[in-house]
């Protein structure tokens, strides 16, 4: 791999002055938080595609809302882009064949800004001065209200009301000439937490935010390079894994393939701080992270968790899908029966029933069902990933009451969720937070269990592998739990972030 050296008066070089900073879903789904976007790119393969369509799928559970895919061939630019699911729109010969090409770009949306119609669908594509550009944005950016109003006032119109475009419009007007050096000049006046993959006529450019606190990795399929934000979308097409791109890289691919590859380091060296998050909910528990499974972190959060805070019980139970691992992680460290004490139904979409109160009683039974066979009689301890507004914690706990618990207990494999996330998680206002609102003890209360525990900080920490948070430079972004934002909120402090958010102005 060919790495360009620093040079002083080039924009990509990394000792420059620079100013750092230190869908629709089901009513069972609104106490999570949801998961920000997935993004698939590819470049010199036969299949690009079809390759980003599964790859895509495999990321579905980053964003359900839309999904769009941008190819390259000949000279022309292909686009298809739709609301709703990758396999309700991508799921045609004749879909595909509209998309020819070696290279690809594929995105899935779960909106953090920007409303849900089809102007604001990625792939973003525009023709700029050097030919036409692609970009999927994952991520959010906290200066973007400020860049937006500036960009406004210097004659740029803005097709979407999302904060990727600033970025288009800061690579348009930049003074360099070389498409590369202006994506650089762009990304240094944006603040926030992001990975993009962007795609020209000739090549594929994946860019991870200083901190690294959005995920983005390289693989490869058969010499062609390939950048996405899970090892799971590698899995899906036989891809194998390279390695993960660093907090603050810029890597260039083309038509060479793997061993071309260009990686370019322009931004100050930052300590790195990827979203803890990831480990506990957002990345599918057959990724990799950090050479790290996910799936064996959320067993070891549940070991963590019964170390700390077990109690006398007959059996774990978990709330699928997301509290399993941990609940596995917490039993065989307990001694005590693990048992699927609530089965979820897969199969559940949207619906349209009027809403009166006797079928909104019925919203998590449609998706969550008491398994009483090995419920009834027993003490049981349910394990979740976490608890967000509270609303679905207390209507299950109801549920495995009403199938004949003796006790139900409570255990969060994530510490208490107070605060809001401003880099690209779509959460509710700190006002809504259950732990922003209530102690320990008046959780339980509200969630009517005999219980309630979460795992400690510093256990996450040590589940994750890391040291304990109050030892030295913490290693993750953990502000949802801490209120420590390791990215200036700009927006926030000049008054221009949403409505819904403002209640967080003590923590800029």
């Amino acid at each position: 791999m060919k790495k360009r050296p620093p040079n002083g008066q080039n924009p990509r070089a990394s000792n420059l002055n620079l100013t750092t900073h230190p869908y629709d879903i089901d009513a069972a789904d609104s106490d999570k938080f949801h998961e920000e976007c997935g993004v698939f790119g590819i470049i010199g393969s036969p299949d690009a595609a079809a390759n980003t369509v599964l790859g895509l799928h495999a990321l579905q559970h980053r964003g359900q809302e839309a999904a769009g895919i941008v190819t390259h061939d000949a000279g022309q630019f292909f686009s298809h882009r739709s609301l709703g699911h990758v396999g309700d729109n991508f799921n045609s010969e004749a879909v595909i064949s509209s998309l020819p090409g070696d290279a690809a770009l594929g995105h899935n949306r779960y909106a953090t800004t920007g409303e849900t119609v089809l102007r604001n669908v990625q792939p973003l594509f525009a023709e700029l001065q050097s030919g036409g550009f692609a970009i999927g944005h994952n991520g959010n950016l906290t200066n973007a209200g400020t860049l937006r109003s500036q960009l406004v006032q210097r004659g740029c119109i803005f097709q979407s009301t999302m904060d990727s475009e600033v970025i288009i419009h800061l690579i348009a007007t930049s003074t360099y000439h070389d498409l590369l050096d202006r994506m650089i000049d762009a990304l240094r006046s944006v603040v926030g937490a992001y990975s993009l993959v962007a795609m020209t006529d000739d090549k594929l450019i994946g860019v991870r935010d200083p901190m690294g606190v959005r995920p983005l990795i390289l693989g490869q399929l058969d010499g062609a390079p390939i950048l996405t934000s899970e090892t799971c979308a590698l899995d899906i097409i036989g891809a194998e894994f390279v390695r993960e791109i660093d907090p603050g890289e810029i890597i260039v691919c083309g038509h060479g393939g793997i061993d071309e590859i260009e990686s370019i380091n322009p931004f100050p060296a930052a300590a790195a701080r990827p979203c803890i998050f990831e480990y506990v909910y957002f990345s599918r528990p057959d990724s990799i992270t950090n050479d790290r499974s996910i799936y064996a972190v959320r067993k070891a959060i549940g070991t963590y968790l019964a170390q700390e805070s077990a109690v006398a019980v007959d059996v774990v139970i978990p709330v699928p899908d997301s509290g399993t691992p941990a609940a596995m992680g917490y039993a065989e460290e307990a001694g005590v029966p693990f048992e699927l004490g609530i089965i979820r139904n897969h199969y559940v979409g949207r619906t349209f029933i009027e809403p009166s109160q006797n079928i909104r009683n019925f919203g998590v039974k449609l998706k969550h069902n008491a398994n009483r066979a090995e419920i009834e009689g027993r003490r049981v301890v349910l394990v979740d990933d976490s608890i967000v507004r509270g609303t679905t914690s207390k209507k299950i706990v109801q549920m495995v009451r009403d199938a004949g618990a003796l006790e139900v207990h409570m255990r969060i494999a994530s510490p208490p969720t107070a605060n809001p996330c401003f880099y690209g998680i779509d959460t509710p206002s700190r006002e809504e937070l259950f732990a922003a609102n209530f102690d320990l003890d008046a959780m339980a209360r509200e969630i009517g269990v005999d219980s309630l525990a979460f795992i400690s900080i510093n256990g996450l920490y040590r589940a994750v592998g890391g040291a304990d948070r109050d030892i030295g430079v913490p290693q993750f972004c953990d502000a949802c739990f801490t209120g420590e934002y390791p990215v200036a909120l700009v927006d926030l402090a000049q008054g221009r972030a949403p409505a819904q958010l403002s209640l967080l102005a003590e923590h800029t």
